[in-house]
């Protein structure tokens, strides 16, 4: 049967004129009418899809040959939007659709939209959308507000401009300022807004809970599991029997530890460390063998498939499997028997791989160890645990020696690492913020860290050179064009980097990143190097991992919170099963299933992260609505025409308006990235340490507004050129503008200037 990749190479050929459907069969020699009416099906389907276009003339081609770009349309507080074109589009930039031109499309709908404006003039290219092809959502969440005949909903995402309307009858009983879910009846048409009803209420909006409860449901996140994937669940022991240690290699009487954060609940990996004979060291890895209770088509396994990920919010956890197997069962709990898929390797003095293991076992693990005890153990020589774990401690000395030779050789190929804080945030039984402090990156952290590289790029190489489809954690190489501005960007602080952009080694990032470490300016470059390069996903394509330099790289490691390890463990044990080999038959139905798979993989595990970035974001404002009046020291950021952005020692960001800056008029200069005074030549630069006082938070956008108390040394104003923002080191500051989520402009109540 013709599959949709030939359909779509075929159109993509230059030769090709758009065909008829007729046209297309008698070109596939397609005479059957069972592969014609299958060929009708997939046409279709690609043209729902937006993949295809079909013509007034009933003619098909594809979007990339007539004009238009297929995308996501990113929306605008404002109402206009932004298409981001589909990788496979020609079109890198995105496409700037003005609020005339959206044409009922709201945010997150996959759109057709056609380029009229720009495209050849070196600017961002307009255009307008001409066709919705796929509605990004069925539901809203946002605050209720009556009136006498009717209501209407201010969606919580500020990128809905629009209210919803909503019918008299269809307001669920929701009440003044309450939190509710919509489900959206009518969409935009012309000048008519969106209509919906209200399908659940919340609470109100200041009631403890609701506001993560309303990011939960604002990404419809899965709360509770199914009752046929519970009762799966239930039947599954909470032990061990002797029939499920059969082809199983027994390592219970080896030495292991567990080692995560102190509430992690759901412990998928544990670690053992062995001197050889020879010298060597065996390192071993041992990874919850997940597979062998989520059968493939259950219950389970459909449900874990949808939700693609465990999702770790501020105050709970929306975990991928049922707690009783990621809590029980599949958790490597101390001192109890537990199924596993182990990767053993041996390492030579160098910390390289000499030879390797990967096969199903049962394990026992010695102790459920935390970050901090193997750091008070290793770091602070804490005679205490020392006496507690004595017959561990020696295996910890081991781990930390293999740590440190496998980061130095990663480090000496071209990995590149970021240095960036994690905040740790402490709620209440209530869900109040009380505390927030930046997360440790200790010693402990980093062997593990190392450990699951190397599994991972060891599961990964084995399975590549034994030809069979697999899962890959793929990074690709930076865009050249965003690269290559960056390259620009960093010559306003004095750096250069070596290497042409189109084929830049990691090596050359990792040095730059050494370099600036420490300096007031590391934040923002890195921040700047991050966001020009590409995101990291799941794909069926081996093509190596730019940031790791690694040719081979897998989720192998978290199969209890990742859907793509537990695919990885599927193949592995089916390999393992098979000797080594599967028919061609069964390579080519798993290769059939995993592009669409590794795509809704990643796809899921993005609106994890935006989940978790929310809901941090939310209780990093809440946390400072008590602290109004109080000053904190912190480093500039960022620096826009509207103000300045200062990040204080907890990671908190807020903005400090230009409106606020009394003592001059200050103008923003696009070549040296920073404020300028027109009378005292003072400037406001990133990196700048200064003193601000919050005067102002806003829950419901999680802002918070400082105003500056005392700013860096005065400064004599610099001569540069003017940015131009055309150029590749204005688009620099642009995408890094832009990448602060599009920096929503605070527009505080304006204070009177002095008079100058």
């Amino acid at each position: 049967m013709l599959e949709e990749k030939e359909i779509l190479e075929f159109m993509l050929k230059r030769a090709y004129k758009p065909m008829t459907a007729e046209e297309l069969q008698h070109t596939f020699q397609l005479d059957l009418t069972e592969e014609q009416d299958h060929f009708r099906r997939l046409l279709n389907r690609l043209e729902e899809e937006g993949k295809i276009v079909r013509t007034r003339a009933n003619r098909y081609g594809v979007p990339q040959r007539m004009n238009l770009v297929r995308g996501r349309l990113q929306g605008h507080p404002k109402g206009f939007g932004f298409v981001i074109p589909d990788p496979d589009m020609p079109l890198e930039s995105d496409i700037y659709v003005q609020v005339n031109d959206m044409n009922g499309a709201m945010d997150g709908d996959t759109v057709l939209a056609r380029v009229h404006k720009g495209q050849e003039e070196g600017k961002r290219p307009e255009g307008e959308v001409v066709r919705i092809v796929k509605r990004g959502r069925k539901q809203i969440v946002g605050t209720y507000a009556a009136s006498k005949h009717f209501g209407f909903v201010v969606p919580d995402d500020k990128r809905l401009p629009g209210d919803i309307f909503i019918p008299k009858g269809d307001t669920g009983g929701a009440k003044e300022g309450q939190k509710v879910v919509v489900e959206i009846v009518h969409y935009p048409d012309g000048r008519k807004s969106a209509e919906g009803r209200v399908i659940e209420v919340l609470g109100h909006k200041d009631d403890p809970g609701v506001d993560i409860l309303s990011i939960i449901r604002k990404y419809q996140l899965p709360e509770s599991f199914p009752e046929e994937v519970i009762r799966e669940a239930e039947a599954i022991p909470d032990t061990i029997s002797e029939e499920d240690l059969k082809g199983r290699r027994d390592l219970r009487d080896r030495r292991m530890v567990t080692i995560d954060g102190e509430d992690a609940k759901d412990l998928d990996d544990a670690v053992s460390v062995e001197r050889l004979p020879n010298g060597n060291v065996r390192l071993g890895v041992h990874i919850a063998d997940v597979s062998y209770y989520v059968k493939e088509g259950s219950a389970l396994d459909r449900e874990a498939y949808n939700r693609g990920t465990s999702v770790y919010l501020v105050d709970r956890v929306i975990p991928m499997l049922p707690p009783r197997l990621s809590n029980g069962i599949c958790s490597l709990n101390p001192q109890v028997n537990r199924l596993t898929m182990t990767c053993d390797m041996e390492l030579n003095e160098k910390g390289q791989v000499v030879k390797h293991e990967i096969y199903p076992s049962v394990i026992c693990t010695n102790e459920r160890m935390t970050y901090n005890a193997v750091k008070r153990i290793l770091v602070d020589k804490d005679p205490e645990l020392i006496e507690r774990y004595q017959p561990l401690v020696e295996d910890f000395r081991l781990m930390e020696e293999i740590a440190g030779k496998l980061r130095t050789g990663r480090f000496h190929r071209g990995a590149i690492d970021f240095n960036f804080p994690e905040a740790k945030i402490k709620v209440d039984e209530t869900g109040k913020p009380v505390d927030i402090i930046k997360r440790p990156r200790t010693i402990a952290e980093m062997i593990i860290e190392e450990f699951m590289l190397k599994a991972n790029e060891t599961v990964s190489e084995h399975f590549t050179r034994a030809k069979v489809p697999f899962v890959y954690r793929i990074h690709e190489h930076p865009d050249p064009d965003k690269l290559q501005s960056f390259f620009e960007f960093i010559t306003l602080f004095g750096y250069t980097a070596k290497g042409k952009a189109d084929n830049i080694k990691p090596r050359v990032l990792q040095r730059l990143l050494k370099k600036i470490a420490g300096k007031p300016e590391e934040t923002v470059i890195s921040t700047v190097m991050l966001r020009s390069m590409q995101q990291a996903k799941y794909s069926p394509e081996c093509l190596g991992h730019f940031g790791l330099a690694a040719a081979f790289y897998s989720h192998f490691t978290s199969p209890i919170r990742r859907y793509p390890d537990l695919m990885i463990h599927r193949i592995i044990r089916e390999v393992i099963d098979n000797r080594g080999k599967l028919s061609p038959e069964r390579k080519a139905e798993i290769a059939d299933y995993l592009p669409e798979a590794t795509k809704h993989a990643s796809e899921r595990e993005r609106i994890a992260v935006d989940a978790e970035r929310e809901t941090d974001d939310l209780k990093k404002a809440e946390y400072m609505q008590d602290k109004v009046g109080e000053v904190f020291e912190g480093i500039i950021s960022s620096v826009t025409s509207f103000g300045v952005f200062v990040e204080l020692e907890n990671t908190i960001e807020g903005m400090v308006h230009v409106s606020y800056m009394t003592d001059d008029y200050y103008q923003y200069d696009e070549g040296s990235y920073s404020l300028i005074g027109e009378r005292t030549g003072n400037s406001y630069n990133i990196g700048d340490q200064v003193k601000v006082r919050v005067i102002g938070v806003n829950i419901d956008e999680h802002k918070v507004d400082f105003e500056l108390v005392e700013g860096p040394a005065k400064k004599k104003k610099r001569s540069r050129k003017k940015g131009n923002t055309n150029s590749r080191k204005g688009k620099a500051v642009a995408s890094f503008k832009k990448g602060k989520k599009q920096q929503k402009q605070h527009k505080p109540k304006k204070k009177k200037r002095k008079k100058r």
